[in-house]
Parts: structure tokens; sequence; C-alpha cells
């Protein structure tokens, strides 16, 4: 009866030892969610500075639309003035 107690006692985990297992992963918790935390502030940077980059592609964009434009437009003249006779 004894071996059986003494068997059984010694499986059993203290609040001592669970506390301090508890705490032990409660610390690497807080530290993942403070790299968490972190990458969600860059991801959030990198993120608006991605869509401004974007917005000023698309206005590199227009803007050549409106040079291609005027130099079609300045090819058209020229062709123009070229089939012209001179004289």
């Amino acid at each position: 009866m004894l071996l059986i107690g003494s068997t059984a006692l010694g499986g059993c985990a203290t609040k001592g030892y669970v506390n301090d297992q508890i705490a032990t992963v409660n610390s690497r918790i807080d530290g993942m969610d403070g790299r968490l935390r972190t990458v969600e502030g860059t991801s959030g940077q990198v993120l608006s500075q991605a869509q401004a980059a974007a917005g000023q592609a698309q206005q590199n964009g227009q803007r050549i639309d409106q040079i291609n434009t005027r130099v079609d437009g300045l090819e058209q003249q020229m062709q123009q003035r070229q089939r012209k006779p001179r004289g």
C-alpha cells in the first residue's frame, strides 16, 4: 500500500512547479507579443510607403501619357510641314 501511495504522489506536480512553468511560458509569449507588435508596426509603415509609391507611379504614368500626346502632336505637325510644297 505504501508503495502504491508513493508512486501516485511522485507523479504529481506541485503548484510551485506548475507556476514556474507557466511563468516561463508567459514570458516567452510576452516576448513573442513584443516582436509581433514590432513587425506589425514595421509592416504598417511599409504598406504606407508602398501606397505612396503606387500613387507616385500612377502620377508619373499620367505625366508620361501627357508628354506622349504632346510629342505625337509635334510629330504630326512636322509631318504636315514636310508634306507642304516649299516655295
